[in-house]
């Protein structure tokens, strides 16, 4: 058995248990778990579902299905078995001899791809620490001969240079540790976002499943360069970036994780503070793929996230934030499906159907955007001495001047009265000047 690394020739069983609810069919399940595999570089030589009657506590499956797994991987030559589930350390250890090669269960997976993609100082000391939570139970593994060839964080490359210490007192020490730094990292971006509440620019936050093209549209909206690639979890940290709106001078864009169903319980709460910004956010755009058979089951999965957050109420409830649906991908569907949904666009303010790839779309979601943020606009009165052409120019740029006129003598000299529509941030920022 070589080396495991970047590249190498996998299959991808999706166990289909019975009477088990899950998110999304097989199918998708399946789908899902090999994109989940492309997206770290994995040839996937083939996949197929694994109907699982009875979950036999020392191997998941069935002895005649596991040998079936082992004459697969030799014709194939597949040097790794991808589990699209959840494996227990013992039942993960005993396919690895059944099948004399690496088995890597969804929960490692995604930690791998985790480890790849983090970029900031918040991200890595995440994904660490749920990979270290993940590793207390699976210290009985030793790969040792199998050498690190890429980043991550050694599920597939063998131990490298971050092997997890022969023992659990240290484990928790390093978990300890992190927990300490990640609270410090956590407390400074508060500071910024206090920072940026008091600026006071509104904040757009871009939610939705995993490779929905929240970043293709982030990019499109922004002139970045984000990572954004037709691989699962593309963008693991919060970009935020200014742009431009309708009625409003500037904005903050936030382009957050993507979320997935099944996602393992370790990554819940190691990445939730990514998605405080979210709860922060002025307006949320919900981007969906709405050419994925699967849509409806991914939007069920990002409202469950949301409700989690507190940022909707209950089951259909919502909070004061409002939610825009971004219909993303409508350039993919057949003539007959796009027939279909456009009653359903044309019938509701709350949706806006987009191609980020294209462009098509944009400006209208650009518009709504603006006309959300605007709509909390309240007409005004000021008086400002004639004099004072930063703040009279202010108003010109920020508000929508609807009258102004002489208002006599002031103790400054002459006094200019406006009327003015500005929406309360604004006027927070307009009392600050």
């Amino acid at each position: 058995m070589g080396e495991v690394s970047r590249g190498a020739r996998a299959l991808v069983i999706c166990p289909d248990i019975r009477g088990m609810a899950y998110d999304l069919d097989a199918e998708s399940r399946l789908r899902e778990a090999e994109g989940l595999a492309l997206a770290i570089g994995i040839a996937i030589e083939d996949s197929f579902i694994l109907p699982v009657r009875d979950v036999k506590p020392n191997l998941l499956f069935g002895a005649g299905q596991v040998e079936n797994i082992r004459i697969a991987c030799e014709q194939h030559e597949a040097e790794l078995v991808v589990v699209d589930g959840a494996l227990s350390p013992i039942q993960q250890r005993n396919l690895e001899e059944k099948l004399s090669r690496k088995v890597i269960d969804r929960t490692g997976l995604i930690l791998e791809i985790f480890g790849e993609r983090a970029a900031t100082a918040e991200g890595r000391l995440q994904v660490e620490l749920a990979h270290l939570d993940y590793q207390q139970s699976r210290l009985v593994r030793s790969w040792t001969h199998l050498e690190r060839q890429r980043g991550g964080f050694g599920f597939l490359g063998g131990p490298g240079e971050t092997q997890i210490e022969a023992d659990r007192r240290m484990i928790r020490q390093r978990m300890g540790r992190l927990r300490k730094e990640l609270e410090q990292v956590r407390k400074t971006r508060g500071l910024h976002r206090e920072r940026r509440e008091r600026a006071p620019w509104p904040v757009v936050a871009l939610v939705g499943y995993t490779n929905a093209g929240k970043s293709t549209l982030f990019n499109r909206l922004t002139g970045a360069e984000v990572m954004a690639e037709d691989l699962l979890f593309a963008t693991l940290d919060p970009t935020m970036r200014a742009i431009s709106l309708p009625g409003v001078e500037k904005a903050i864009l936030s382009d957050t994780v993507g979320f997935i169903s099944d996602l393992p319980t370790q990554l819940v709460a190691a990445f939730r503070a990514t998605l405080e910004e979210v709860t922060a956010a002025d307006i949320i755009c919900h981007v969906r793929d709405i050419s994925n058979p699967s849509a409806e089951a991914q939007k069920a999965q990002v409202l469950r996230v949301l409700t989690d957050l507190g940022v909707i109420d209950g089951e259909g409830a919502q909070s004061s934030i409002p939610i825009l649906e971004v219909w993303n991908k409508w350039d993919l569907l057949t003539q007959e499906r796009a027939e279909e949904l456009e009653p359903l666009v044309e019938g509701s303010e709350d949706i806006v159907r987009v191609s980020a790839l294209t462009g098509a779309g944009v400006d209208e979601l650009l518009a709504r955007l603006g006309d959300i943020l605007t709509a909390k606009a309240l007409v005004q009165e000021v008086s400002i001495p004639a004099s004072d052409g930063r703040r009279i120019a202010w108003l010109h740029a920020h508000g929508e001047v609807l009258s102004e006129e002489d208002a006599g003598e002031g103790p400054e000299g002459p006094m200019r009265r406006f009327v003015v529509r500005l929406n309360p941030k604004e006027m927070g920022q307009f009392e600050t000047l």
